[in-house]
């Protein structure tokens, strides 16, 4: 506020009078109108634009405030007053408080509408429009995941707290059980949960992962040195459980056993992967075999041909195109995994794919294997997309282009710049990498007009 010199008078800065906060943790009822592209309820109230998670359209619902700030606020669904006929009982006895798996309360078929429709959306924004949309791929909608991360958090009151973080919150929910985990996880999830609980000195664990692959694995993630005790207890619960324990402190994460290896499978190309904790890898097995099988029938490649795989991890396109055509380089910006892939390539006996290190968000024109003929391209980048990297290929002239997103915002932007460039999309599809949430994975094939 600003005071006037002498009339001890009283204005209001420019834009009006300030908005009244809402705190945090009131209760709101709401009718909700329609739905967010991340599948939550929007309704309008008080010249306010609430996002309201578990709420479907029509439906009135209390709701209590998450997060508030200037004409937007976070709620969740407190209590249905009023239910959409629509509306499913979530299976998980936690999805009020979890923060995970957001739309259980949606039916599968009612998700991927969600995800297709804010696909299609963003797409045309961008005024990109595929000449064909394709069939979604789909995996079971439970018991899919074959990685996650656990988190712990101790506190002096309640003693170590195991689960998954809070809706909106660093807050722990402690879980006995997390049903989107494959059976295999699933089944050992409850030992692992208890032995991290007896534990002498828990202070010291940053959190672990587990992970189901050619074994299952634990990797406990420490900020200082166990006590001796909990270090026996961790072995004996390996032992027990049939685990491969890991640990990682400052640096890479490392075996406890120094000969154990870990990795997955691709029994349709029959070829067996390396990975280690801290390496990328679908969490998804079921849609990442759909997902490789599809991306090669979109690229059509042929036996004569060089293919160029670009963000190739640690093989996971590159090893079974490798399997149909002439020649495949994959480059990829993280020096471990390139490694990694070199290693892959050698132990499936396939010597006709070259792995390279690259920043793949600069120009490349630099790099020798940049300067080769192409004639199909694949990419799977992070959420920033890759722009640059499309541009390049553009430039390359390469004639087919498939794509896959992990964020649909910057597959549209990115979408746009190739058909700029003379490229057009020939066909989209969404795939449910991640049943129950709002997350959007896709698929685009584009060829050179």
């Amino acid at each position: 506020m600003s005071r006037h010199k002498g009339r001890n008078l009283r204005f209001q800065p420019a834009g009006g009078e300030k908005p009244v906060a809402i705190p945090v943790g009131k209760k709101q009822t709401l009718k909700i109108e329609r739905l967010s592209h991340d599948g939550r309820g929007i309704a309008f109230c008080e010249s306010k634009t609430w996002f309201v998670t578990g709420a479907l359209v029509d439906e009135q619902v209390v709701a209590r405030v998450l997060n508030a700030r200037s004409k937007v606020v976070e709620a969740n669904a407190e209590k249905i007053e009023q239910a959409s006929p629509l509306r499913q009982v979530p299976k998980c006895q936690y999805f009020s408080q979890c923060g995970g798996c957001t739309l259980q309360h949606m039916s599968n078929a009612q998700q991927l509408s969600l995800k297709q429709k804010g696909l299609a959306e963003q797409l045309q924004r961008a005024g990109v429009e595929p000449k064909e949309w394709a069939p979604s791929l789909e995996s079971t909608s439970w018991a899919y995941r074959r990685r996650a991360r656990i988190a712990v958090k101790w506190d002096d009151k309640q003693g170590l707290q195991v689960g998954f973080r809070q809706a909106a919150s660093n807050a722990i929910v402690a879980v006995e059980q997390c049903l989107v985990l494959q059976d295999d996880l699933q089944q050992v999830f409850p030992f692992i949960v208890q032995c991290l609980k007896a534990l002498y000195k828990p202070r010291s664990i940053g959190h672990v992962e587990v992970f189901s692959g050619t074994h299952i694995a634990l990797l406990v993630r420490l900020t200082a040195p166990l006590a001796e005790q909990d270090y026996v207890a961790l072995r004996e619960l390996a032992q027990q459980q049939n685990l491969q324990l890991w640990w990682q402190d400052q640096g890479l994460a490392y075996p406890d056993k120094a000969e154990s290896t870990l990795g997955f499978s691709l029994p349709t190309w029959n070829l067996t992967l390396a990975w280690r904790p801290g390496d990328f890898v679908q969490v998804n097995d079921q849609i990442n075999q759909q997902m490789i099988e599809q991306a090669l029938t979109w690229l059509a490649p042929k036996k004569n041909e060089y293919v160029l795989d670009l963000f190739c991890g640690l093989g996971n396109f590159s090893l079974p195109l490798a399997k149909q055509v002439a020649q495949v380089v994959g480059v990829e910006g993280v020096p471990a995994m390139v490694e990694r892939a070199k290693q892959n390539a050698q132990s499936n006996q396939l010597n006709n794919v070259q792995f390279y290190h690259a920043d793949l968000n600069q120009p490349l024109v630099a790099h020798s294997w940049a300067k080769q003929k192409f004639a199909g391209a694949l990419l799977d980048p992070p959420r920033e997309g890759a722009l640059e990297t499309v541009k390049y290929l553009a430039k390359l002239a390469v004639e087919r282009i498939v794509y896959v997103s992990c964020n649909p915002a910057t597959l549209a932007r990115d979408a746009a710049a190739l058909e700029q460039c003379g490229y057009k999309m020939i066909r989209c599809a969404v795939m449910d990498m991640f049943p129950q949430t709002a997350h959007v994975e896709a698929m685009a094939l584009f060829e050179r007009t």
